[in-house]
């Protein structure tokens, strides 16, 4: 899967050249040249409308405009994703003291939109180092809770199954036993490359291999540094990275060249005894509750 040049927009009719490019643009405008039901997983945080200094965004739109301007970005992801492919959309919570729901708004926009919520991954990032926004100190006057995680909430479109060949599956199993547990413990990303706000490569990861197979397309509309095209890469699926930032697009280019396909063997799914097939299918287990084994 080689990286070809930046193109300003992928071919049409059957070509497969759409795939495992680096798009410069409008995301909405890029989505709407690609294929329909194309892309079978999505990984993206877009920009948090805090006026934080992305390249080429404005981020600070006011809160209803910010909203409906996400909404259109997610019908035009809607489009191309294939039936049971999936949406994985980290977001913050925003503000301690004008605190706002956004991760609660914008699942609720996804539904409207008739894409299904599978599950919230609460990504816990180890943050709370020094620290001074206490509120209230010592005092239940006004305290403050300071998030020291984010969500990763998880959708699917037209249904809940993704179809495709068992045998493409490379997710070990101890990786599927962990990373079934909501809750991931990775320290954030250090390497800034010029972003303000990067993934680890280690939540991309878990993602790309719990959520795809082997050579399905996995989708970043607000791609940053290229972290979601390097990891797809890397683990033998074809990537699309789209941003409007000439400088993310250039810094992309650069990780997605030197990243290498892993050599790792295939991994031959495991068939589960048919007792722990009907405990599963049934949606409880054993250690169904609070138990918390894994790791953004």
């Amino acid at each position: 899967m080689a990286l070809t040049s930046t193109s300003p927009r992928p071919p049409g009719g059957v070509s497969q050249e759409w795939q495992d490019q680096v798009y410069e643009g409008d995301a909405q405008d890029v989505l709407a040249t690609l294929p329909a039901e194309s892309v079978h997983l999505a990984v993206t945080s877009p920009p948090y409308n805090l006026g934080i200094q992305y390249a080429g965004y404005s981020d600070d739109l006011a809160y209803e405009k910010y909203l409906a301007w996400l909404r259109d970005v997610w019908t035009a992801l809607s489009r191309v994703l294939v039936p049971g492919g999936r949406f994985a959309l980290n977001v913050a919570p925003t503000s301690i003291k004008d605190f706002r729901p956004i991760h609660h708004d914008l699942a609720r926009g996804l539904r409207d939109l008739g894409l299904i919520m599978r599950t919230e991954i609460i990504w816990y990032k180890q943050t709370m180092g020094r620290r001074t926004a206490w509120g209230s100190w010592r005092s239940p006057s006004n305290p403050h809770i300071v998030p020291s995680w984010e969500y990763v909430l998880v959708f699917s479109k037209g249904g809940w199954h993704l179809p495709g060949d068992r045998a493409q599956a490379d997710i070990s199993g101890r990786e599927f036993e962990q990373f079934s547990d909501g809750f991931w413990a990775i320290p954030p990303e250090r390497r800034r490359n010029g972003h303000p706000a990067p993934f680890p490569e280690a939540l991309i990861e878990r993602l790309v291999k719990f959520y795809t197979y082997r050579g399905n397309v996995v989708l970043d509309m607000f791609g940053g540094t290229g972290t979601v095209a390097v990891v797809a890469k890397r683990w033998h699926r074809h990537f699309v990275y789209i941003d409007r930032s000439p400088e993310y697009c250039a810094a992309a280019r650069i990780r997605i060249n030197e990243t290498r396909a892993s050599s790792a063997p295939s991994v031959k799914p495991r068939i589960a005894p048919s007792s722990t097939r009907r405990t599963r299918a049934s949606g409880t287990t054993a250690a169904d509750g609070q138990g918390r084994v894994a790791s953004r």
